[in-house]
């Protein structure tokens, strides 16, 4: 199986994954889970080559004309992402089984979900960036579906489309920043731009670039000031959640700053822009986490805390970093997901999930508790996890990062403080202390519910105490990839006593105090926390969207008037000013015309136009106004007929009948033509009208000056017959060179005839239902 397939399988399922659902029912989760686990079957047997030092690259042509491959590229950095994906989506399809089990929608959701799953396979294995987008942009469209699956709550609208708001207003200006990425490094390859990096970093465009590609990361990954989205689409079902907003989507953005590190990286802009965002993201994040009771909204936060700290590691660029990312990476897609889930149970089971209305649950939920605990123990950073190993070099990492290390050392020592103190809030609260009663009758979540949270806690504590089945076969090659250099480490649980362990047994002891003192911090502190940093930049993502809308009512108000005639005059009159002005402006007015060399047939053709325009513009009916259009059609028709093109002159000779014909019924049916009230106006149509003509006369008179280029005729020529296998010049070109356009004018006009087609349904619906007293 070649990795186009593996990318494209998740979508060809998708299409299919409705009827799995129907004929299945509540077996389709386990059934359509063999997807994903057949992908992380594929894609580990990947790990033998990778730990070699070696890659892989496979490339299939797709729009080579304007180099466009589907090009993929497994290194370390690709295929951890893609193991993470699919080994982490295969819990999520069963999870989504049990959770929305009996949810009328359930078939919409293992659509979308799998939809979303190729999306992000796409974009960690593409090695073509303008590839990279289109899935970076799938994983925008497909996350909407998702968030959005209880489209009838507001709420849930309102989080979709914020989120599709932000991460593709970022999207686009990625857009921007790899074309000129493509454009300063003469590829569109990502791995040929790695060896032009020094060409790049010194261009012209490298500010622009670095800021663009970090726009388009930051809001995807959830980065201060754009992180309010992240938590806010806790509205999405909670395996939407676990899925999306722990493991993969919101990991997208460092997924990119990773991949991008060997070209981008290395310079003083990088260093300061991408760890000082991280940093703040990292800190302001983690206290945010303790303002609220909602299970969910604690770990979004903690999420963008995790956000943070990655992106911090990829900006200090040194290799204890890169080390330290890669491994919290991991660390943090099999605790949170876990944590998610776990969640996601207790809501499912006890009808809520505040941990203020919640306690004593681990006597009735011992499963969702035993492997939450073990996920919370590991997020918490407790030795023998691999988020203990994670958080130990991180600190490492801070401590190496030469420019400002006091500083960075307590940026990470409170946000992991933060996450202590949050790992007690979602496991202590909900499952300890005495049993209060909840909106549902509490019991154990199905098995399809905790299998998830069991691996992946399982997976925590057993990578975290032989982490060296980790290091030579994923860890090394996937720092070695993000740092563009080979690098030699291996992890272990115990490196002695050191100014890292020194700094967790510090951020235990301070998270400890911090969770004792959570009651009170809530209650006195974090409420203008939470108002200056979560409530103001949510308030100015409504601001900013709301003063977006008004400037679009009032344009709305100004432009659409509703008269079909004022959006002609508009249209042709700023035509003339744009095109007309600079044209005689800067060209002048040149006519280039020998009069003794026209024909009285060519004149008497002129004169008939001429004659048929003036017929047209003082008719009294629309029927004889269309008539009088179809003499100057037909006398263009002759034209071409007497400059050798038949071809064009029965063709227009067979869209002029149509169109007459067709105008002439339509016309039946309206009512006649509105006359001009005033004779300011009809001077103002006249105006208009002359100086359209003239502008449109006078660029036909500007094109000859051009010196003729005939490169493209004679391409066309040669090769309309060796590659299209067409004689016919003209219909080759629509056909096949410019089949694109010819596509998307059908396809237009197909959307027209489809609104055209539902606008007459609904007219006879309502026509109807007025009939039969209904309205």
């Amino acid at each position: 199986m070649s990795v186009l397939v593996a990318v494209l399988l998740g979508f060809v399922v998708a299409v299919f994954a409705p009827w799995i659902s129907r004929l299945l029912k509540d077996s389709a989760g386990w059934a359509l889970a063999i997807v994903p686990a057949g992908l992380f079957a594929y894609f580990a047997s990947f790990l033998p080559l990778i730990a070699s030092g070696e890659t892989f690259r496979e490339s299939t042509p797709w729009v080579p004309y304007i180099n466009i491959h589907f090009s993929f590229y497994i290194d370390g950095l690709s295929l951890l992402f893609a193991l993470i994906i699919s080994g982490i989506g295969t819990f999520i399809v069963i999870y989504g089984g049990g959770y929305l089990k009996g949810d009328r929608d359930i078939a919409r959701f293992y659509l979308s979900l799998l939809m979303f799953m190729g999306s992000m396979l796409g974009v960690v294995l593409s090695d073509n960036l303008l590839t990279l987008f289109i899935f970076w942009e799938l994983t925008s469209f497909t996350s909407y579906l998702l968030i959005g699956y209880y489209h009838e709550k507001a709420a849930s609208r309102r989080a979709a489309l914020q989120a599709l708001l932000v991460t593709g207003t970022g999207g686009l200006a990625m857009l921007g920043g790899v074309i000129l990425m493509a454009l300063a490094g003469g590829s569109m390859e990502i791995t040929e731009l790695v060896n032009e990096a020094d060409v790049i970093r010194e261009h012209g465009f490298y500010i622009a670039i670095l800021i663009l590609v970090c726009a388009g990361a930051f809001t995807k990954s959830a980065q201060f000031p754009f992180h309010y989205w992240l938590p806010a689409a806790m509205e999405a079902p909670t395996p939407v959640s676990a899925y999306l907003h722990s493991a993969t989507m919101v990991k997208a953005g460092v997924y990119l700053l990773a991949r991008f590190n060997p070209i981008l990286g290395g310079t003083d802009w990088w260093l300061w822009l991408v760890t000082g965002f991280g940093a703040v993201t990292m800190v302001v994040s983690a206290w945010l986490a303790l303002s609220f009771t909602d299970m969910k909204r604690v770990l979004a936060y903690s999420t963008v805390m995790a956000l943070g700290t990655l992106v911090m590691l990829i900006g200090m660029g040194h290799p204890y970093a890169m080390q330290a990312m890669v491994v919290f990476l991991l660390g943090h897609s099999l605790y949170k997901g876990a944590l998610f889930m776990m969640a996601g149970s207790v809501d499912h089971e006890a009808g809520t999930r505040d941990v203020l209305l919640l306690g004593g649950l681990r006597k009735v939920m011992p499963y969702t508790f035993a492997f939450g605990t073990i996920a919370a123990l590991s997020m918490a950073g407790i030795p023998l996890f691999l988020g203990f190993i994670g958080k130990e070099l991180v600190y490492e990492a801070a401590l190496g990062f030469s420019p400002a290390p006091v500083l960075i050392i307590i940026a990470a020592v409170l946000a992991n403080i933060a996450l202590v103190a949050s790992s007690g809030i979602v496991i202590i609260r909900p499952f300890f202390g005495e049993f209060k009663e909840t909106p549902k009758h509490v019991h154990e979540a199905p098995v399809s519910m905790w299998i998830g949270p069991a691996v992946l806690g399982v997976l925590s504590l057993v990578f975290g105490f032989l982490p060296f089945l980790l290091s030579d076969y994923i860890m090394v090659p996937a720092a070695s990839a993000v740092a563009g250099v080979p690098l030699e480490f291996y992890l272990a649980i115990w490196h002695g006593i050191n100014l890292p362990l020194i700094l967790s047994v510090v951020t235990l002891l301070g998270g400890i105090l911090v969770y004792k003192a959570w009651d009170n911090l809530r209650g006195s502190v974090m409420p203008g926390y939470k108002t200056a940093f979560a409530t103001l930049p949510e308030a100015a993502y409504d601001f900013s969207l709301n003063s977006m809308l008004s400037v679009a009512y009032w344009q709305t108000l100004l432009f659409q008037s509703g008269n079909l005639r004022y959006y002609v005059m508009t249209i042709v009159g700023f035509t003339v000013l744009l095109v007309g002005y600079p044209l005689v402006s800067k060209a002048g007015i040149y006519i280039p015309v020998d009069w003794s060399d026209i024909h009285f047939y060519e004149w008497l053709l002129a004169g008939l136009m001429i004659a048929g325009v003036l017929a047209a513009a003082t008719a009294r009916s629309g029927l004889i106004a269309v008539i009088s259009l179809g003499v100057v059609g037909y006398s263009i028709a002759l034209i071409y007929l007497l400059f050798s093109a038949p071809d064009l002159a029965i063709t227009q000779m067979l869209v002029e009948t149509l169109t007459v014909i067709l105008v002439a019924l339509v016309l039946i049916k309206l009512p006649g033509v509105p006359r001009e009230p005033s004779p300011v106006g009809r001077a103002r149509n006249i105006v208009i009208a002359v100086s359209a003509g003239l502008m449109v006369t006078l660029t036909l008179f500007a094109a000859f000056t051009v010196p003729f280029d005939p490169f493209m005729a004679g391409y066309f020529t040669e090769n309309s017959y060796v590659i299209a296998h067409g004689r016919n010049i003209v219909n080759v070109i629509l056909v096949d060179f410019r089949a694109l356009d010819t596509l998307g004018e059908i396809t237009v006009l197909a959307v027209a005839g489809v609104g055209i087609f539902a606008l007459i349904k609904l007219h006879n619906a309502v026509k109807q239902a007025k009939e039969e007293g209904k309205i």
